[in-house]
């Protein structure tokens, strides 16, 4: 079976500023969209914020292996009842893959329980992502750093709790540096935040950023083949709000 993956986008960007519709004529969901069908085992289906439901219905939600979110000026816009079905999904096992500003979506706050804030600065700037625990599956086939020529600069502290794992630490031409590649287990549900990705640059065409986010839905799948069952738990839950 296929690992079901909804990519969930505010695509709102994309409509309403040029220099982003030209960079992501498809919508940044599209173009992560293209890459993750070309793979094998995928079926990809994409879910924006002005869709009924947010595209986030219950038979999406309860279909889906993993979930990849990425928001950044409308968070406040999501429904609180979307979040709260998103959240009990992934304390029953589904994946989730946090995106660059969605660190302070609804969903990723009510999942660590803190602020999830941070330092950023857009400025053009060069980002090199460190690999810190070589040998992660979610980094196969990564180097043992890579380069942005141009991303926004995110710095610490970034107020999440301790991570299992700090995979990829970045560096920015200011001095700056970030946690930018964690993961989390919240309930039966694996969390991967993963820093890359401001809209007006071109992040998501590159092949690095693209080869983390592909292992990162392989290893954030909860069962082999793709399936998880709705309205149980994997196992015991802790009493994450």
């Amino acid at each position: 079976m296929p690992i079901r993956v909804t990519i969930w986008h505010e695509h709102r960007h994309e409509k309403k500023h040029e220099a982003v519709a030209k960079l992501y004529p498809e919508g940044m969901h599209g173009q992560l969209a293209k890459h993750l069908r070309k793979q094998d085992g995928f079926e990809v289906t994409l879910a924006t914020l002005d869709d009924p439901d947010h595209g986030l219905g219950d038979g999406v939600i309860d279909g889906t292996d993993v979930m990849i979110w990425w928001g950044h000026g409308y968070h406040g816009e999501v429904s609180d009842e979307i979040v709260d079905k998103v959240h009990k999904r992934c304390l029953q096992g589904m994946g989730l893959i946090v995106l660059h500003s969605a660190h302070y979506s609804k969903i990723f706050k009510k999942l660590m329980g803190t602020t999830c804030d941070l330092k950023w600065r857009v400025a053009e700037d060069r980002e090199i992502l460190w690999v810190t625990k070589p040998g992660h599956p979610i980094l196969a086939g990564i180097d043992d750093h890579f380069v942005l020529e141009k991303e926004e600069m995110y710095g610490e502290y970034f107020d999440v709790p301790e991570p299992d794992e700090t995979l990829l630490i970045s560096t920015f031409s200011g001095g700056e540096c970030f946690r930018s590649g964690l993961t989390w287990q919240r309930g039966a549900g694996k969390i991967f935040y993963f820093r890359p990705g401001h809209e007006t640059y071109a992040s998501y065409y590159d092949a690095n950023v693209l080869r983390v986010i592909t292992n990162a839905v392989r290893w954030a799948c909860p069962v082999e083949g793709g399936q998880v069952p709705t309205g149980s738990v994997n196992r015991p839950t802790p009493g994450w709000a």
